[in-house]
C-alpha cells in the first residue's frame, strides 16, 4: 500500500458501488437511501471516537495514520500509530454499542406502540452499520502501518 489515501478512496468507491447495487437492486428504489441516514446515531459514535482519542492523547498519532507510506516514520512512531488506530477501532465499537443500547432502551420504553417498533429497530441497527463502515476504513490504516513497521524492522536487521 504505497498511498493509503488511494486505498481509502478505492474503498469509498467500492462501498458506494455495493450500497447502490443493494439499494437500487431492491424493489424500494431510491427512497430506501434515506433509511440509512440517522444523524444522531452517527454523531453519537463520532462523539465517542474523537474526544476519546483526544483524551487518550492518541489523536495526533491517529491523524498520522493517513500519511503512513507517504511520509517516513520511525519504528516507535509506527507503533504509536498502530496503537492509535487500534484505540479508534475500539472506540468505534463502544460508541456503536452505546448508541444501540440507548436506542433499544427507547424502543422498550414505547413497546406498547407497535407502529413505531419497526422504524425504531431500524434506527437501532443503523449504529451497528455505521460502526462496520468506519471499521471498513480503519482496518487498512492499521494494516498499512503494520506493514510499514515490518518493512522498517527488516531494514534494521540488514
Amino acid at each position: 500500500m504505497k498511498n493509503i489515501r488511494m486505498v481509502l478512496l478505492g474503498q469509498l468507491v467500492l462501498l458506494m458501488l455495493v450500497f447502490a447495487i443493494l439499494v437500487f437492486g431492491s424493489s424500494f428504489g431510491i427512497s430506501a437511501t434515506l433509511w440509512f441516514v440517522d444523524l444522531p446515531s452517527f454523531i453519537l459514535i463520532i462523539m465517542i471516537l474523537i474526544p476519546g482519542l483526544i483524551i487518550m492523547r492518541e489523536w495526533k498519532d491517529f491523524l498520522k495514520a493517513f500519511s503512513v507510506g507517504i511520509r517516513k516514520y520511525r519504528l516507535l512512531e509506527l507503533k504509536n500509530i498502530i496503537e492509535a488506530v487500534d484505540a479508534a477501532q475500539k472506540l468505534t465499537v463502544f460508541g456503536a454499542l452505546l448508541a444501540i443500547i440507548v436506542s433499544a432502551i427507547m424502543i422498550l420504553g414505547q413497546i406498547n406502540n407497535l407502529e413505531v417498533i419497526g422504524p425504531n429497530l431500524a434506527v437501532c441497527m443503523i449504529s451497528g452499520l455505521y460502526a462496520v463502515i468506519i471499521e471498513f476504513f480503519l482496518l487498512p490504516l492499521r494494516l498499512n502501518a503494520e506493514r510499514r513497521m515490518n518493512e522498517e524492522m527488516d531494514l534494521e536487521d540488514e
